[in-house]
């Protein structure tokens, strides 16, 4: 299958999103081999969208968003995951593909290493798990995708499978917004979850 190409990602994240379905995520490092067939993204508007954090513009953690697309945007989430998301839209434009959730298809019994007792189902399911067993963090932010490299997205071979949308999952604003793209009735797929706002406990005057 080959590489997808840098054009391929220069267009806006919710027209990329559901294109990624099925395609191939290869993981190359010094232990071995990983590839993840991407079953679940959300897409993210950037400055459009107030859900984006490249929404009040560029700061030194989204730079790498508003940079060329096809580069990988790693960030830190509640003080202990790293999430992986693919940069899109034309360089100097801000959108970005979350990758949520994945079937690994080569290496499973390394990425069991760091994902003690997982089940197949589970080994890549919901975002902080796929980054884990794929063995990417902080080091890997702006990574190139397309240039044949250690991290490089593969085409799918087949489309032989239904897209459906829905809200986006863990955002508290412009969660209704469909841009939640899955492959239909994957066992993969991370269960969804509503965000609820916060209890806030009351202060005395």
């Amino acid at each position: 299958m080959p590489v997808v190409p840098r054009s391929f990602f220069s267009r806006p994240s919710e027209d990329v999103a559901p294109d990624l379905l099925g395609c191939l995520l290869v993981r190359d490092s010094t232990e071995g081999r990983r590839v993840l067939r991407i079953t679940e993204v959300e897409a993210y508007a950037g400055p459009l969208d107030p859900a984006s954090h490249g929404y009040r513009g560029k700061t030194p953690r989204t730079e790498v968003m508003f940079g060329p697309p096809g580069f990988l945007y790693v960030y830190f989430t509640y003080g202990m995951h790293y999430c992986i998301n693919f940069v899109c839209s034309p360089d100097g434009e801000c959108s970005a593909v979350l990758i949520r959730a994945g079937e690994i298809v080569e290496g499973a019994d390394l990425a069991r290493t760091v994902r003690v007792g997982s089940s197949d189902r589970d080994l890549a399911r919901g975002p902080a798990r796929l980054t884990k067993a794929l063995g990417l963090g902080r080091e890997d932010n702006g990574r190139d995708l397309c240039d044949g490299g250690p991290l490089t997205v593969l085409a799918r071979e087949s489309a032989d499978f239904t897209v459906v949308t829905g809200p986006r999952v863990g955002v508290s604003t412009a969660k209704e917004i469909p841009w939640r793209f899955w492959i239909e009735g994957d066992k993969t797929v991370s269960p969804y979850k509503e965000q609820k706002p916060k209890a806030r406990s009351a202060t005395s005057s």
